[in-house]
């Protein structure tokens, strides 16, 4: 396979992640890396595939996929997936008023560490308050 169809199909497993998180996840660079390296590019075509499937053509719609997948990520205590999904649910239309009802919500399914993790991840994505110096 030629370099520049290895590319092409590497970017377009990209794009879908653009298109429903807004950006590439670093873990994700990095199986993409792998797989281009130890050629098993299709299976990462695959699980992306899979995803947009999921993703795009459910009843939920974008912005509530990504609100249950924060809430979900919340209650299972995965921080790092559960941010990515709080900024995909935001680039799919959510406002922070509706990640602290998920974050509300996983107080009651899964306790104050969901609840709490919820509230660390939203208080991330707001601007600084005025008079807020970095410490």
């Amino acid at each position: 396979m030629s370099d520049d169809t290895l590319a092409s199909r590497t970017e377009a497993v990209r794009d879908r992640y653009r298109s429903t998180l807004g950006a590439v996840p670093g873990g994700v660079e990095e199986r993409l890396r792998l797989a281009q390296e130890f050629g098993r590019l299709s299976t990462e075509e695959a699980i992306a595939a899979l995803r947009h499937i999921v993703l795009t053509d459910n009843a939920l719609g974008a912005r509530v996929q990504q609100l249950v997948h924060f809430g979900q990520l919340l209650a299972l205590g995965r921080a790092h997936p559960a941010r990515i999904h709080a900024q995909g649910a935001l680039h799919a239309g959510a406002g922070i008023a509706d990640l602290i009802g998920v974050a509300e919500t996983a107080l009651i399914t899964a306790g104050v560490p969901a609840y709490a993790l919820g509230t660390e991840i939203i208080a991330e994505l707001l601007p600084p308050a005025d008079g807020d110096e970095a410490v």
